[in-house]
């Protein structure tokens, strides 16, 4: 004779198997998850409330997605594909992964579009003037030496074949990704989260990001700060009110050295092998993709202030500068950020539209 548990046990029992499968308690959002990888930190935030299970299997796919880009372009790892193709012979075609080339094709563009200001073949410079993995000392390097990496280096000095996925050196450079591989890291941990279902998100590596959603999972845009432009300390300047884009800075007041009085940035012109020395200060652009938006804030940032902002206005790029101005900066903007942020949120912020005077910032403001 078979028993039958009485109704209401039985139904005790089915909800306590539910319960089983849905692993522990839910975590309270915002999760916040975060680490170090490219030589700086990683943040996640993700602004829906998750099993705990659930944020475990997040954190290591966000952990495998950004090893797999380390793998592929760091300078500082001798295993990597990127220093693969720096040993590989002069002139011979090396096949690359699509996401590598998909990075080189990227480099490419935009170097072409700033007219040579992006060049990721100036990684040789970069180590001269002791800002990349041959940590040499802090020193002006001599002028000869300055001179014959400077002959060497040139966009055009990387060949691609996009079609047969392969790439040749044309002559011995030195390819640095760096200006461009955070914001490809943020990209691809973007599309991992969202692969996985999660609406609203932030990633953020090194001060690239992208924002997905709202930070409340419901309706209020994620608040990003633009930092003051001053390497004592660090302190928003303007607060942005952004969903649905990335965003990437460059600014050349946290990394340099100085030698006999005078300063010397950390952002290299490719097309004079020497540290840009003009007034701006800090470069913001907001953009569809972080790879893009990365690779134009560091090539604004070798333009200079005006030639920063034509270059904007002919591109269509949403660029925020912040200009050195005496003991404070200025701030300008372009067309297409004054669209991308609204009227109300520049003057909420203090920002002079296109075609206005610059508003000046004092640093004590």
């Amino acid at each position: 004779m078979t028993r039958r548990l009485p109704l209401f046990a039985l139904c005790a029992l089915l909800l306590m198997v539910a319960l089983s499968g849905c692993g522990e308690p839910l975590r309270e959002a915002p999760i916040t998850l975060k680490g170090q990888i490219f030589g700086t930190y990683y943040q996640v935030i993700l602004a829906t409330p998750m099993r705990r299970d659930e944020v475990a299997d997040i954190e290591a796919g966000i952990l495998e997605t950004l090893e797999a880009v380390d793998a592929s372009m760091s300078t500082y790892r001798k295993d990597s594909e990127l220093s693969a193709f720096n040993r590989s012979p002069i002139g011979e075609w090396q096949r690359l992964s699509p996401e590598l080339m998909q990075v080189l094709t990227i480099s490419r563009r935009v170097a072409r579009a700033s007219e040579g200001a992006f060049d990721i073949t100036v990684g040789g410079l970069v180590n001269l003037w002791s800002f990349g993995p041959e940590a040499r000392p802090e020193t002006v390097p001599p002028e000869d030496l300055l001179e014959e990496r400077l002959a060497q280096i040139g966009p055009d000095r990387v060949e691609l074949d996009t079609k047969g996925g392969r790439a040749r050196r044309l002559s011995d450079v030195y390819v640095d990704l760096s200006a461009v591989a955070k914001g490809y890291g943020v990209d691809r941990v973007g599309d991992y989260l969202a692969s996985q279902g999660i609406e609203h998100f932030l990633v953020d590596i090194g001060g690239e990001l992208v924002l997905r959603g709202h930070r409340d999972g419901e309706a209020e845009r994620w608040r990003v700060g633009v930092e003051v432009p001053d390497e004592h300390r660090q302190v928003a300047q303007y607060v942005l009110a952004l969903t649905d884009l990335a965003l990437a800075t460059s600014g050349d007041y946290r990394n340099y050295f100085e030698e006999d009085g005078r300063r010397y940035s950390h952002t290299i012109d490719p097309r004079t092998g020497r540290p840009v020395a003009h007034a701006l200060a800090s470069v913001t652009v907001l953009h569809a993709d972080a790879a893009d938006a990365d690779a134009w804030a560091t090539a604004l940032s070798v333009l200079g202030p005006r030639a920063a902002l034509d270059t904007a206005r002919r591109e269509g790029l949403a660029v925020l500068t912040l200009e050195r101005d005496g003991e404070g900066w200025r701030s300008r903007v372009s067309p297409a950020f004054a669209e991308r942020v609204g009227d109300a949120a520049l003057d909420k912020l203090g920002i002079s539209r296109p075609g206005q005077a610059p508003a000046t910032d004092n640093e004590e403001t």
